[in-house]
């Protein structure tokens, strides 16, 4: 049973050609008993007029427009060769439905005013004698009333799926505007973790070359400073996979409560911790604080520390061997400033320039994407007289 509704569906033409059949089976049986009453009411009008509007509801859903054109001639020529209503003009009233359903704007305009029209047109043409006017009045405004609630119902589906299609395309829109968000907060997840990652990483592997380095120069020389450089490896080494621990592990569901596996995050505070690392690494670090120390938002204090964290870094990777750093923090009554400098070679221009340039760069990237997230401002490029520069304000009011 579903398949052959499933098939009907496919195939409406079909079923109004069924329909059609049947409508003009029943104006044949009409005709016949017209005929028997008056032999002169079966002229050779009356049957182009019935199958022409056994046509219409046949294809009234293929061609809607055309199909209400045809019958309104056919209407017209019942009017002029005074041709009365048969069985087969209820095609009106289905044509009238199907075009305020599914027709074009204009044609369901033009059906509504030819339905207002037919039956006072059909009761001037052809009046009951016996009624007299304010009967003919009557019967043409009851025959008009089919016509009007055909077209009512026909535009009333219109618009019911005109609603169920803008529900759809609303439905169908939010989708995507979620699939849009999605992917954004992805990748903007990604960006983060790659950020923590570099961070991590870049720091405390440049830290622990340098040491190596070190320690392999003066192994025989001097084993004491060996054992020391071995011990500072160890020791950042150790730090490197407790941070990349705990970012790794608030990446899976259920594990976002703080642990005592995973240390926290690094904030202001640990700058001394950060910079006495450096110096024992061999690079001289000058770090002041003025102003008045106090509580900063959890965003602030993570980015300034990683700024700090990665100007190190690039001043030990690029600033060159003699090289010596200058550290600036500085509390605002409204914000956080940081001014970091060195003295050495300064970076490539291409470091700094738009992002680096064949996968360099990603340090200063980062800084620049963590101060925006903040709401701050950074600037990093060459010191006058020689070195490199990185300043940032970080204001305490969130970003918006």
């Amino acid at each position: 049973m579903q398949r052959l509704y499933d098939f009907l569906r496919r195939h409406p033409t079909w079923v109004d050609s069924f329909w059609a059949v049947v409508l003009l089976g029943i104006s044949a049986v009409f005709g016949t008993v017209a005929q028997e009453a008056r032999a002169a009411d079966l002229p050779v009008v009356t049957i182009p007029v019935t199958l022409l509007l056994c046509l219409v509801v046949a294809l009234r859903r293929r061609m809607p427009e055309t199909m209400l054109l045809v019958t309104i001639a056919v209407g017209l020529v019942q009017l002029a060769f005074d041709r009365s209503e048969t069985p087969a003009n209820f095609a009106m009233l289905v044509i009238i439905y199907t075009v305020a359903a599914d027709g074009a704007r204009w044609a369901s305009r033009l059906a509504l005013i030819v339905g207002l029209c037919a039956g006072t047109l059909s009761q001037l043409r052809w009046p009951e004698s016996a009624a007299g006017p304010l009967g003919n009045v009557l019967i043409a405004v009851f025959q008009t009333v089919p016509f009007v609630l055909a077209w009512v119902l026909g535009d009333s589906l219109r618009t019911r799926r005109a609603y169920f299609a803008q529900l759809e395309e609303r439905a169908a829109r939010l989708e995507k505007e979620r699939e849009a968000q999605s992917k954004v907060a992805v990748a903007a997840e990604r960006a983060r973790i790659a950020r923590e990652l570099h961070d991590v990483v870049a720091h405390n592997v440049s830290v622990m070359v340098v040491q190596a380095d070190g320690a392999a120069y003066v192994l025989d020389a001097a084993p004491d400073q060996a054992k020391k450089a071995l011990e500072t490896i160890s020791g950042t080494g150790r730090q490197a996979l407790a941070e990349m621990r705990r970012l790794l592990g608030v990446l899976r569901t259920g594990e976002h409560q703080e642990s005592g596996e995973y240390v926290p995050q690094p904030d202001v505070d640990q700058l001394d911790d950060l910079i006495e690392q450096c110096r024992s690494s061999g690079l001289p670090v000058d770090f002041k604080v003025e102003g008045t120390p106090r509580p900063l938002p959890s965003g602030v204090e993570l980015t300034a520390y990683r700024i700090v964290q990665e100007a190190l870094t690039n001043t030990r990777k690029h600033g060159g061997p003699n090289a010596g750093a200058s550290v600036r923090l500085v509390y605002f009554d409204d914000g956080l400033g940081l001014l970091v400098e060195d003295d050495g070679k300064g970076a490539p221009h291409e470091l700094y320039e738009e992002g680096g340039a064949d996968g360099r760069g990603h340090g200063l990237i980062g800084m620049r994407e963590r101060v925006g997230m903040v709401g701050g401002t950074l600037d990093a490029g060459p010191r006058p007289g020689g070195g490199f520069r990185i300043s940032a304000l970080l204001p305490l009011k969130p970003a918006h």
